[in-house]
């Protein structure tokens, strides 16, 4: 593998905590019922909309537009997104081997596309991404494979060549859509049960499992 495409919340990022205090401050200021965190790692991964749609299902909410709700969380998100978010354990070391190697890393996320440059500019702030990508205005979301092509022209390389990392069924289709090799990433907000099923040709237990996938 010449190069690694990663997912951010859940595989780069545990980015939990900061998307429940931001999607709970929304809901408690239209008196809407809150969530813990267990239920919104099943609540995110395909874009803030879902989410907020996920977050509000069967609540009395017909008096807000969805759009307003997620300009709100979007909002709330930006400030606290570095409040108690953080890499996981092996992440930093991970990608420093990779780009010791000579690796190419790209990253790929649902979330807002300004979140994404912010955070991984105050995470990752000496690594050198070719590309982030997160989601932009007009342009489809995971599982659609447009951002995962659009990498690839950027890293100039062979789809066979490189492996996709991620922790849902999204990105494992998403891979799939794009011709990509798929490693699921056990340590993030879902089970590897649904990797399976939606796809997942490897696993890895914990970040630096990564290192020998490539080498498959």
């Amino acid at each position: 593998m010449k190069a690694v495409i990663f997912d951010l919340d859940g595989t780069l990022l545990d980015t939990i905590a900061d998307i429940a205090d931001s999607m709970n401050s929304v809901l408690i200021k239209h008196n809407l019922p809150l969530h813990n965190i267990e239920e919104y790692k099943l609540f995110v991964g395909d874009g803030a909309a879902n989410l907020v749609m996920r977050s509000i299902a069967g609540a009395q909410y017909e008096e807000h537009s969805l759009t307003q709700l997620v300009t709100e969380y979007r909002t709330e998100y930006l400030k606290r997104q570095a409040n108690n978010t953080k890499p996981y354990e092996g992440i930093p070391e991970l990608l420093s081997a990779l780009a010791g190697r000579g690796v190419k890393m790209a990253v790929l996320s649902n979330k807002s596309h300004i979140a994404t440059l912010e955070v991984m500019a105050h995470f990752f702030p000496k690594t050198d991404f070719c590309a982030l990508i997160g989601h932009r205005t007009g342009c489809p979301i995971k599982p659609d494979p447009s951002g995962a092509l659009e990498i690839l022209e950027i890293l100039g390389v062979p789809r066979e060549e490189v492996l996709y990392v991620g922790d849902t069924g999204t990105d494992m289709q998403t891979a799939a859509a794009a011709g990509l090799v798929a490693a699921g990433a056990l340590w993030g907000f879902r089970s590897k049960k649904e990797l399976e099923e939606n796809g997942a040709a490897m696993f890895a237990e914990h970040p630096l499992d990564i290192l020998a996938l490539i080498t498959v």
